[in-house]
């Protein structure tokens, strides 16, 4: 049978999923969204899932609470035999996830139930994963532990950055939610419960996780900085004497092979093209430097304008 699926999401990572569900046999009966958010200089920022949702005439919802009554109404009447929830950004409620026959399901960005909530890629990236995955799990009241419908896994490159996996993710997910989608039409999904024991938690990232902590070993110090990519971006200080710090962005890092005895932060290079700084095992080549305001630049181009010294030091002073 052909089922009426709602869709809730509202980042860039549910829009692959969005789009594979118009495109399927299943009724798309209307889409629940975050509210529009008006940024720096009163620019609305693009929600890229309502722009399709209205490019295909599709009702859109973006109410406060989801969970609220008059919320709960208005979803009832699209009478929906599923909810389909990708990088939505709200609690939902079990009235809410009773609205629909089939509940709801959620794709997330991990291999749960390691890396449960709101930032489970940046984690898998900042702690050195070398595995990851997609889940689709049936969402409970508790927060991503629901019983687990389909896992698969992809190995995460060395170099990739938060936002690049990101963007691998979203399309990697497509298939693993459409054969979800047609196991619990056919009546033949088979539910797993997660082991709680093994979970762990991937907290919201806020700006000041930017900060490198340079006592990290350099390895520890270059997943950060990945992890960081594009928000909210690795950065430290570069203090000078009798000056006040440069706050600078690090977009990019190599790490090198270093037994030089120096305090953590301190640099030990800045030849030209060349700002090595040490960690708290081995040494960081920053190969792109931003600083508070300009470009970024390459760590060269960042040495003909700053005139970096060995022995000076990044970090907190």
């Amino acid at each position: 049978m052909t089922l009426r699926i709602a869709m809730l999401g509202t980042g860039s990572f549910a829009l692959p999923t969005f789009q594979s569900l118009l495109d399927s046999r299943h009724s798309i009966v209307g889409l629940v969204t975050q509210p529009d958010r008006i940024g720096a200089g009163h620019h609305q920022h693009r929600n890229p899932l309502k722009e399709l949702a209205i490019a295909r005439e599709l009702p859109v919802f973006q109410p406060v609470k989801a969970s609220a009554p008059e919320s709960l109404d208005a979803l009832a009447s699209w009478q929906a035999d599923l909810y389909v929830v990708a990088a939505y950004g709200q609690i939902l409620s079990t009235k809410l996830l009773s609205l629909p026959r089939l509940g709801a399901i959620n794709v997330h960005a991990s291999i749960l139930p390691k890396h449960r909530g709101a930032s489970p890629i940046q984690h898998a990236v900042w702690v050195g994963d070398t595995e990851t995955g997609i889940t689709v799990f049936q969402i409970v009241r508790e927060l991503d532990a629901g019983p687990v419908l389909a896992i698969e896994r992809t190995p995460m490159g060395p170099d990739e950055t938060s936002g690049v996996l990101e963007e691998r993710l979203a399309s990697f997910a497509v298939p693993v939610l459409l054969d979800v989608v047609e196991q619990l039409d056919a009546g033949t999904a088979t539910p797993q419960p997660q082991d709680h024991s093994q979970a762990t938690y991937a907290r919201r990232l806020s700006k000041p996780d930017g900060e490198i902590d340079w006592t990290q070993t350099a390895a520890e110090i270059a997943c950060h900085v990945r992890a960081m990519q594009p928000w909210p971006k690795a950065y430290s200080h570069w203090h000078r004497p009798g000056q006040s710090p440069v706050r600078v962005i690090i977009p990019q890092v190599r790490i090198i092979a270093d037994t030089v005895p120096a305090a953590s932060g301190t640099v030990l290079s800045s030849a030209p093209g060349c700002l090595v700084v040490k960690a708290g095992r081995d040494a960081i080549l920053l190969e792109s430097v931003q600083p508070e305001g300009k470009r970024p630049m390459s760590a060269g181009d960042f040495l003909r304008g700053y005139p970096v010294q060995p022995g000076q030091k990044f970090g907190d002073g």
